[in-house]
């Protein structure tokens, strides 16, 4: 997949970014106050309600209106959009234990979409080696304490959140600790759900989503970079 941000014709430069500047913190203005709201809100997990999933979802929905004045070319753009609003859709779902497979699959759909987004070049194969050996003794660990019926589902997921971190960290720029921060949040997620339960996990998985999400959405306002292999 190549990456469709940057074959558009026309696409800004440098200047376009240095531009942006007095007018991102604007944009981005409503982002940082649903978040603000989020973590003083902080309904509690226990009590599922449509309120608590709109409180969960607008910041990332907000990210997304955001990208309306991105920079970078109209593919690339789409696509990074249609990611957030699968994440939206997964942060709603996983309100509800009942509906957590289905916040999975949308997770799944976001993180493909940023694969597109993210491109193949630089290819950077060493990296996919790196991300295989210190994922697959923790994957292999939770994989233990899944239900039997969870398994295929999750297995999959973590196959496309590791491809991913590896396009993520080849791209570079804001999008690399963007990748990172959406990993590490899963796997404190996963960890605490299904294993042993960890303190202030929800605080820590909200912090690094929300700010990973800010990450790759910023990558959007900035020039494209010269890709190599």
């Amino acid at each position: 997949m190549a990456n469709m941000g940057a074959q558009e014709e026309g696409l800004p430069g440098k200047p376009c970014f240095l531009a942006q500047q007095p007018r991102l913190c604007l944009r981005l203005s409503p982002f940082f106050v649903t978040c603000a709201a989020y973590f003083l809100l902080w309904i509690p997990q226990d009590q599922p309600s449509w309120v608590g999933a709109l409180v969960k979802c607008l910041p990332v929905l907000c990210l997304a209106g955001s990208l309306q004045a991105a920079c970078q070319g109209t593919g690339h753009r789409v696509l990074l959009q249609g990611a957030l609003l699968c994440s939206a859709m997964g942060d709603a779902c996983l309100i509800w234990p009942d509906a957590f497979l289905s916040g999975v699959a949308a997770f799944t759909v976001a993180h493909l979409l940023y694969l597109w987004a993210f491109g193949l070049t630089p290819l950077r194969p060493g990296l996919l080696l790196s991300i295989a050996l210190v994922s697959m003794p923790y994957y292999g660990l939770l994989l233990l304490h899944l239900p039997a019926s969870m398994v295929p589902a999750l297995a999959v997921y973590s196959l496309v959140l590791g491809s991913m971190l590896w396009r993520g960290l080849a791209s570079g720029g804001s999008v690399r600790g963007g990748a990172l921060l959406f990993t590490l949040s899963d796997m404190v997620l996963a960890w605490d759900t299904f294993v042993q339960p960890l303190p202030h996990a929800r605080l820590v998985v909200m912090i690094t989503y929300y700010a990973a999400q800010l990450l790759i959405t910023l990558s959007a306002f900035q020039s494209p970079r010269p890709k190599t292999h």
